[in-house]
C-alpha cells in the first residue's frame, strides 16, 4: 500500500519536479527515554504552482515535516528539495506564514509588510508600490498607516499573507494560518487564498487539520498518518476552478472528503 502510495506522489510531467521529497524522517531526542520518532517515513513530489495540503490530526508531525521543507529544522534523514536544490536552511525566496500573525505592534500595516524587503537589502518605491497593490488585492487598501492593534484577527492575517508574498516567494508554506479564526472569515480567506495563488502563480504547501478545508482548497491531498507520521493517502483533487462555496454541496466533494476521512480512520 505504501509503495502505491508513493507513486501516486511522483511527478511525471518533468524529469526534476519543483518539490521532492523522499524517506523524510525526524526524531527528537529526550533525556533518559527513547527518541520521539515524529515522521518516520514521508515521500511525495509536488508540480511547480500546485497547492498541497498536509491534512492529519494534531500533533502527528505536519508542522515539523512543513519546518524542514522551509529549511527552519534540519531532518533527521532524507531528501528534501525544492528546484533540485537541497534544502539545508531557510530559503530567500521562501515565503512563511503561521497560525498566529505574528505583526510586529510598532510597525505600521506597511511597515510590517516591507520587512522582508528590508532582510533583503530591497527596500526601494517599486517594493513600496507592491506593498500597497498586496494590500489592495486583500482588501485592505486605506489601512497602510493603521497599527496592527487597531485590526481585526482576520485582517491582521491578510496583512501576514502580504508580508509573505513580498518577496514574490517560489514556494509559499503555510502553517495552520487560518485555525485562529472564525468560521466565515476562514472561508473568505480560503477563497483570498485561491485567488492570490492564482494571481502570482507561487506553489503552496499548506498544513490543515480541517478535511473540508483541505479539499477545497488543494489540487493535491496529502493526508499524514497519526505519529510517526508516514503518508495515508495522497488525494488529487479534480475539481474545477475557480472554486466557489456551492461546490462544497457537490457529490464529488463529499466523496473526497469521505475518502480523507478514511485514510484518517475516522469514516469506512
Amino acid at each position: 500500500m505504501q509503495s502505491q502510495i508513493i507513486e501516486q506522489g511522483r511527478s511525471s510531467a518533468a524529469p526534476v519536479p519543483f518539490g521532492h521529497f523522499e524517506g523524510v524522517h525526524q526524531h527528537f531526542r529526550r533525556p533518559g527515554q527513547a527518541p520521539l520518532v515524529a515522521i518516520e517515513n514521508i515521500t511525495f513530489d509536488v508540480k511547480a504552482g500546485h497547492l498541497v495540503t498536509l491534512l492529519g490530526p494534531s500533533g502527528c508531525g505536519k508542522t515539523t515535516f512543513l519546518k524542514i521543507v522551509a529549511g527552519l529544522i534540519p531532518a533527521s534523514g532524507g531528501t528534501i528539495q525544492i528546484n533540485g536544490r537541497a534544502v539545508v536552511e531557510p530559503q530567500p525566496d521562501f515565503g512563511v506564514v503561521f497560525q498566529q500573525a505574528n505583526l510586529m505592534p510598532w510597525r505600521t500595516i506597511q511597515a510590517n509588510v516591507l520587512f522582508p524587503m528590508e532582510i533583503l537589502g530591497r527596500t526601494d518605491a517599486a517594493a513600496e508600490l507592491r506593498a500597497r497593490e498586496l494590500l489592495a488585492l486583500v482588501g485592505l487598501e486605506g489601512f497602510e498607516k493603521s497599527y496592527p492593534a487597531q485590526l481585526s484577527g482576520g485582517m491582521q492575517q491578510r496583512v501576514a499573507l502580504c508580508r509573505a508574498l513580498i518577496h514574490k516567494p517560489k514556494l509559499l508554506l503555510m502553517d495552520e494560518p487560518f485555525g485562529a479564526l472564525d468560521e466565515l472569515t476562514r472561508m473568505e480567506m480560503q477563497d483570498l487564498l485561491l485567488d492570490i495563488r492564482a494571481k502570482t502563480g507561487a506553489t503552496v504547501m499548506f498544513v490543515t487539520h480541517s478535511i473540508s478545508e483541505s479539499v477545497y482548497i488543494s489540487d493535491i491531498v496529502c493526508v499524514f498518518s497519526k505519529r510517526p507520521a508516514v503518508i495515508a493517502d495522497f488525494i488529487a483533487v479534480d475539481l474545477p476552478y475557480p472554486r466557489s462555496a456551492e461546490i462544497r454541496y457537490l457529490p464529488e466533494f463529499t466523496e473526497l472528503e469521505h475518502r480523507a476521512g478514511r485514510a484518517l480512520g475516522i469514516t469506512r
